[in-house]
């Protein structure tokens, strides 16, 4: 039995409770999950994180967007998923296109004017910009968005594990640094190798995300928002990124840090471990609950930053 035949359903799923379909989103294989009662109903495009992530956001046995998919169609949400493409193309590209697709099918089956975003890590950290040029978006959900330069992160990351486990991640954390460095090199250019920069991605990601500030363009969006952090988490960090989210957001935002959850928002008691991944888990059943609540509840308008209600999108 291979690590991704391991995925069993969740305890909070109904599977009786929706049907789903295939789809292609320009380009990329989909599903849509639909309560079986959708007509009316709010629905969500699921972003996964950054890199080749499958629809499901495979991580060893465990499938965490797809977690999140059945739960919240249990709860009478239509969910929309899709893999990403990821060579040779920067962030936005890996994202807008699919995204974009997927907001148009699933307004096919659902309420169009309740759609929302729900991103996951980097797919957290583009939801604005999706949102900034697909104006008939609701509302975003950011769970475990990061904010800091990717190149940066990567190296905290780094140093953090190597602290944890010298003896398997000082060699990583070294080749790291190296590559980090490449990437915030003023002559970095299109012509720059991948295989010289952090995780082999190509120049053209790199100078493009360089340039990204994912809490400012959140700003300028007038929508409702929801941010969830776990505590555990050692890659996106209460400390740095949502401290940064915080700042912007925190009297236009629903804001809240579930102490006992890792990256993926799986729960437990630990200090959070790559190994961990390795296990089989599931996403926080609370986190399930609570983002469908607050789709379900309607979520309030946001306030604009002058204090008012905001009265247009941006």
């Amino acid at each position: 039995m291979t690590a991704a035949q391991e995925w069993e359903v969740p305890s909070y799923v109904e599977v009786e409770a929706f049907v789903e379909e295939e789809v292609e989103l320009a380009g990329a294989g989909g599903t849509i999950s639909l309560p079986r009662d959708h007509a009316g109903t709010p629905g969500v495009v699921l972003l996964s994180g950054g890199g080749p992530f499958d629809r499901d956001e495979t991580v060893g046995p465990n499938k965490p967007l797809k977690d999140l998919a059945w739960g919240l169609a249990s709860r009478g949400i239509a969910v929309a998923r899709f893999d990403k493409l990821t060579p040779g193309l920067t962030m936005t590209e890996q994202y807008l296109p699919s995204a974009t697709a997927a907001i148009d099918a699933l307004g096919k089956h659902c309420d169009p004017a309740r759609i929302f975003l729900v991103g996951h890590s980097m797919g957290g950290r583009v939801a604005p910009e999706i949102a900034r040029r697909n104006p008939s978006v609701a509302g975003l959900v950011l769970l475990a968005a990061d904010t800091r330069p990717l190149h940066e992160a990567a190296v905290r990351v780094g140093r953090h594990l190597a602290a944890m486990d010298p003896e398997t991640y000082q060699p990583l954390l070294a080749v790291f640094e190296q590559q980090a460095a490449a990437v915030a090199d003023p002559a970095l250019s299109p012509e720059t190798p991948a295989e010289q920069l952090l995780f082999g991605f190509p120049a053209a990601f790199w100078l493009e995300l360089r340039e990204h500030d994912p809490v400012a363009t959140a700003s300028a969006l007038h929508l409702p928002m929801l941010i969830l952090q776990g505590g555990r988490d050692y890659q996106v960090t209460v400390e740095h990124d949502l401290a940064d989210w915080r700042r912007a957001l925190e009297d236009r935002a629903t804001i809240r840090v579930h102490d006992k959850d890792d990256h993926l928002f799986f729960p437990g008691d630990h200090s959070s471990t790559p190994s961990d991944y390795t296990k089989p888990q599931h996403v926080d059943p609370v986190v399930v609950d609570e983002i469908a609540d607050w789709i379900r509840s309607g979520p309030p308008a946001p306030r604009s930053p002058a204090g008012g209600r905001a009265a247009a999108r941006s």
